[in-house]
C-alpha cells in the first residue's frame, strides 16, 4: 500500500467519525491507518520512543491511562509536574525553559528566514517574565508556521549551485538557470524545445509551411538557441504564420459553404418567381433570402439552421411551391449534405490534434506530450510512473471474418473498458492500430501489473456483439516502470518487449506475470 492510499484512508476515517480535518486529528488518523496497513512511520512512534526514556513508575502509570499520542503524553507529564513540590516544579520549569532555548537556538541557525525570525522572537519571550497568554500566542505562532510552511522550492536545489546560508528561499529565487550549461538545464531546454515545436503544428490547416518546418528543425537540433533574441523573433513570426494558416483554412471552408448557400438561394428564388402566387408571405421569404449573409453569421450551425428554416417555411406556406420543391429535393438534399459535411470536417479538424476519432481516447500525438510531461516530473521530482502496452489478440482475424465495421466496434468497446478501469490521474490512448498505451502516474511495477490484469480479465468476460453475433476477444499486455530504466525510450521499448513475450507465450496474458 502506498503513502497516498494511507492519506486517503486517513481523511476518509475523519469524515466517517465526523471529526474536523485539524493537524492533530489528521496525525492520529494517519498513524492508525499506517499501523493498520503494517507500515512503520517514524513520526507515529514518538510516544514509544519517549516512553522508553521515562522512569519505570511513569511507564506503568502511562499504560493505565492508555496514552496513544504525543499530545496525550505531554498533557500527562504536565499534570505530573503540577503535582510536584514547588521547588521541584520550579527546577523542572527552568530546565524545560533552558531546553526550549537550546532548541530555538538550533532552529535559528537553519536556512529558513521565517523559522529563524520566529525562533528569535520565541527566545526573547522566554527570557522575560511571561504569562500563559504569551505562551499561547507563541504556541499559535508556531502552529501557523507549521501549517503554512511550504518547502516545495527545495526541489530546485537538487542540481543547482550557490546557497545563502541565512535564507534558503533567497537561494532558490536568486539562482539564474537561463544561461546554465548544466545537464539539468540542457534537459529542460530539450523539453521546452519539444513542446515548442509541437505547438507550431496548425490546429485546423492540413499542412505545415516550409518556414515553420525549418524553424522547428533548427530548434530540435540546438535547443540552446531558444535563449537568443534572433530565435525569439523567428518564433514570433512562426506563431503568426501558424495562426494565418489556420485562418486561411477556415476562410476556404467559409467560401465553400458560402458558394453552396448562394446556389441554394438562387434556386429557391427562381422557384418563387416561376410560381403563380405572389402573396405577401412569399415576398417576405424572398426578402429573407436576399438579406441572408453567411459572413455575418457566428458559426456554420447557425447558418445551416437559418437556411433550413427558410426552406421549411417555403414548403409549409405554399402548396404550388411545395410541388416544385419536391422536384428539386434531390439537389437540395445534396447541397445540405455538403453543408453538414463541411461542418463535420471542421469539427474533426479541431479535435484531431489530440483525440483519436474512433475510440475517443488520446491519440499518439497527445500520448507523446503526456509522456514528455511525466518524464520531466520523474527527472525533477523523482515521481515514478509505469507504461502498459496493450494489443488485441488476432485482431486481423476479426476484420477478415466479420468485416472492418466489426473491428471498429471491438476497438471502441475495448477503449471503454480501458477508460473505465483507469484512474482520473492516468492517461490512456490509442498508440496505433489495435495497440493501446496506458500511462500510470505514481505507480510501481506491482501496481501496474495489477491494473493490466484487471483490464485483461474485464475483456475476457465481456460480450462483444456485432449484428447479433458474439465475437471472442482477448488482450495481451506488457508492463515496464520508469525507475528501472535509463530513459523514457527504454521504458517504452521494455513494455513493447514484454508485450511481444506475452504474444509468444500464447497471448491473453500480461508480462511480466
Amino acid at each position: 500500500m502506498t503513502v497516498n492510499q494511507i492519506i486517503k484512508r486517513a481523511i476518509e476515517r475523519l469524515k466517517n467519525e465526523g471529526k474536523l480535518l485539524t493537524p492533530d486529528a489528521y496525525t492520529e488518523a494517519f498513524c492508525m491507518e499506517s499501523k493498520k496497513a503494517g507500515i512503520l512511520v517514524e513520526d507515529c512512534n514518538h510516544v514509544d520512543k519517549y516512553f522508553k526514556l521515562l522512569d519505570k513508575n511513569f511507564q506503568s502509570e502511562i499504560k493505565q491511562y492508555h496514552v496513544r499520542t504525543t499530545q496525550e503524553l505531554i498533557r500527562f507529564l504536565i499534570s505530573k509536574i503540577n503535582r510536584m513540590q514547588p521547588s521541584q516544579c520550579a527546577e523542572t520549569l527552568e530546565s524545560l525553559k533552558t531546553l526550549n532555548k537550546r532548541v530555538l537556538q538550533s532552529i535559528e541557525v537553519l536556512h529558513n528566514a521565517e523559522a529563524s525570525e520566529l525562533a528569535k522572537n520565541s527566545i526573547r519571550i522566554l527570557e522575560k517574565n511571561t504569562n500563559s497568554a504569551d505562551f499561547e500566542q507563541l504556541r499559535q505562532a508556531w502552529v501557523n508556521f507549521l501549517t503554512l510552511y511550504d518547502d516545495t522550492y527545495l526541489y530546485k536545489l537538487s542540481k543547482l549551485g550557490k546557497v545563502y546560508s541565512g535564507d534558503l528561499k533567497k537561494t532558490i529565487d536568486s539562482i539564474d538557470v537561463s544561461g546554465s550549461k548544466s545537464s539539468a538545464s540542457k534537459s529542460n531546454l530539450e523539453q521546452i524545445a519539444s513542446l515548442m515545436t509541437a505547438s507550431f503544428v496548425p490546429s485546423i490547416a492540413s499542412s505545415v509551411n516550409d518556414k515553420i518546418a525549418n524553424v522547428a528543425d533548427t530548434i530540435k537540433k540546438d535547443p540552446s538557441l531558444l535563449a537568443t533574441e534572433s530565435m525569439k523573433d523567428e518564433i514570433r513570426d512562426v506563431i503568426k504564420l501558424r495562426i494565418a494558416l489556420d485562418k486561411s483554412s477556415v476562410k476556404d471552408m467559409v467560401v465553400a459553404l458560402d458558394s453552396i448557400l448562394d446556389k441554394l438561394s438562387l434556386q429557391l428564388i427562381d422557384l418563387i418567381e416561376r410560381s403563380d402566387i405572389s402573396t405577401g408571405e412569399i415576398q417576405e421569404i424572398k426578402s429573407d433570402l436576399e438579406k441572408f449573409d453567411l459572413k455575418k453569421e457566428s458559426d456554420f450551425k447557425t447558418a445551416h439552421k437559418k437556411l433550413f428554416t427558410i426552406a421549411t417555411t417555403l414548403e409549409e406556406r405554399t402548396e404550388i411551391l411545395s410541388k416544385d420543391l419536391k422536384l428539386h429535393n434531390t439537389k437540395v438534399t445534396k447541397l445540405s449534405a455538403k453543408v453538414a459535411h463541411l461542418e463535420s470536417e471542421l469539427q474533426k479538424a479541431q479535435k484531431a490534434s489530440r483525440e483519436d476519432f474512433l475510440t475517443k481516447l488520446y491519440n499518439k500525438r497527445a500520448l507523446d506530450e503526456y509522456l514528455e510531461i511525466k518524464e520531466g516530473e520523474f527527472n525533477r521530482y523523482g515521481r515514478n510512473y509505469c507504461i502498459v502496452m496493450f494489443d488485441l489478440d488476432f485482431f486481423k482475424k476479426v476484420n477478415d471474418t466479420y468485416g472492418h465495421e466489426a473491428g471498429d466496434a471491438v476497438l471502441a468497446g475495448f477503449a471503454k473498458i480501458l477508460k473505465k478501469e483507469s484512474r482520473d490521474v492516468d492517461v490512456v490512448g490509442r498508440f496505433g492500430g489495435e495497440e493501446f498505451l496506458a500511462l500510470l502516474s505514481d505507480t510501481d511495477l506491482k501496481g501496474a501489473i495489477t491494473f493490466a490484469n484487471k483490464v485483461n480479465k474485464h475483456v475476457a468476460k465481456t460480450r462483444f456483439m456485432y449484428k447479433g453475433e458474439r465475437i471472442d476477444v482477448t488482450v495481451s499486455g506488457g508492463v515496464a516502470q520508469r525507475s528501472a530504466h535509463a530513459n523514457m525510450k527504454a521504458v517504452i521499448n521494455s513494455a513493447d518487449e514484454h508485450l511481444y513475450s506475452a504474444k509468444q507465450k500464447g497471448r491473453n496474458r500480461i508480462e511480466p506475470s
